[in-house]
């Protein structure tokens, strides 16, 4: 007889809820496997109150959902309930275990997630929920991000229509989307008002706007010259009037996003962590704020630095199979994670020699950027971990393999 037979011992009861928009789809199994009650609840408070009442009802301690934020994950949560994030991707892979069709069914998902929380519980992690000042932060920095690619594709937008509409004004200066650049387009929108410029005039011009930049005002007036002509006339109005709705786009777009910045700063600045991302090299404020929220305060999610490595997609995915052996590009990772790692670790090797020396040998056994990128950045993790666990700044003094690094070229510096 065996532990969970044994008489007055509690068999575990476990549930799967399976997502959707507008309702989903519950399944709660007993120990054995067995469906014990199957519903639909919808996605509103009376809903999830009766989810809540239905698992209390068959004593549910344990359930499995494949996304792990939003109210019917919190509603869980404060229920008492431990939760257990299976991604889709899983998900998909478990129906197999259940029949070679793989067919995609609400009600069988919920069933797959339930009986797998059941089988596998050992093998799961519960989730752990970080701080609320850690969740806002992170939805900062992602909504930033997310403007930043709106801002980036109205650019390329407006450097499409450029080519046609007003060539010269393309490359004039270094970015398109530039405070200058845009000024200028604001002011200069077609042939016309450029054929107005003189190499006196626009130099008066550029003073009147601040331009700080290297190039001289004679510089920019050849390229505008020597650039082919756009469109002249009322044709030239015309085009000009779309110009003036991709700047009025990015003009806007840009202010939310430095409206956004200054939150992440005030947001960086109370926040308990605040010491330990900031102190990274080349991580300033958005980028010390994006490693934060991505990694979290959540310290038992990470019980070692394989697991925050792995789930950035930095440490590769090994497969073998009798003498093959294959060490493959991780794909089932937290994409948001593995993107601020990444940028943190290329840019750190512009400020940390032992970052650079590591990124050169990894280029020089033939690695691509991106590769290179990751396997600084698994070793970076490694670092980061430590610091995050112990809550203690990054030290450069103690960095022990920096210390080598600098030590064993004082000789050739001498």
């Amino acid at each position: 007889m065996s532990v969970q037979d044994t008489p007055g011992t509690k068999r575990a009861v476990t549930a799967g809820v399976d997502w959707a928009k507008d309702n989903h789809a519950v399944c709660v199994l007993d120990a054995d496997g067995e469906p014990i009650e199957r519903f639909i609840v919808t996605h509103n408070k009376t809903g999830l109150n009766r989810l809540n009442t239905v698992l209390d009802r068959h004593g549910v301690d344990d359930v499995g959902i494949e996304r792990g934020d939003g109210p019917v994950v919190d509603a869980l949560l404060a229920a008492g309930r431990t939760v257990f994030v299976i991604p889709p991707s899983q998900v998909k892979a478990l129906r197999r275990r259940y029949g070679s069709a793989g067919n995609k069914d609400d009600r069988f998902d919920a069933y797959v997630l339930a009986d797998t929380v059941r089988t596998d519980r050992r093998r799961l992690t519960p989730l752990l929920l970080d701080s609320e000042p850690t969740t806002a932060l992170r939805k900062l920095c992602r909504a930033r991000k997310d403007l930043v690619a709106h801002r980036v594709a109205a650019t390329n937008q407006l450097r499409a229509h450029l080519q046609t509409a007003l060539p010269a004004a393309v490359d004039l200066f270094a970015d398109l989307d530039s405070a200058v650049s845009l000024r200028f387009l604001t002011r200069f929108a077609s042939q016309d008002a450029l054929d107005w410029l003189s190499p006196k005039r626009l130099a008066a011009w550029l003073t009147s706007v601040g331009y700080c930049g290297r190039t001289d005002p004679a510089v920019l007036h050849t390229r505008i010259t020597t650039a082919a002509r756009g469109a002249t006339g009322d044709h030239g109005q015309a085009l000009a009037g779309i110009t003036r709705a991709y700047l009025a786009t990015i003009q806007t777009i840009t202010a939310q996003i430095e409206a956004l910045a200054q939150q992440i700063t005030e947001a960086l600045t109370v926040h308990p962590d605040r010491q330990i991302f900031t102190s990274m090299p080349k991580s300033g404020t958005v980028r010390a704020a994006r490693l934060l929220a991505e990694i979290g305060d959540a310290r038992g999610r990470f019980p070692t630095p394989t697991s925050l490595a792995c789930l950035a997609g930095v440490a590769p995915s090994t497969r073998e199979s009798g003498k093959a052996r294959v060490v493959a590009f991780r794909w089932a990772v937290d994409k948001q994670l593995r993107d601020a790692v990444c940028d943190f670790a290329g840019d750190s090797r512009h400020a940390n020699p032992w970052a650079a020396d590591l990124y050169r040998r990894a280029r020089a056994r033939g690695h691509d950027h991106p590769h290179a990128v990751r396997i600084l950045a698994r070793a970076w993790l490694d670092i980061i971990w430590k610091c995050w666990t112990t809550g203690t700044a990054y030290d450069p003094t103690q960095h022990r393999a920096l210390q080598r690094l600098l030590n064993q070229d004082q000789p050739v510096r001498a």
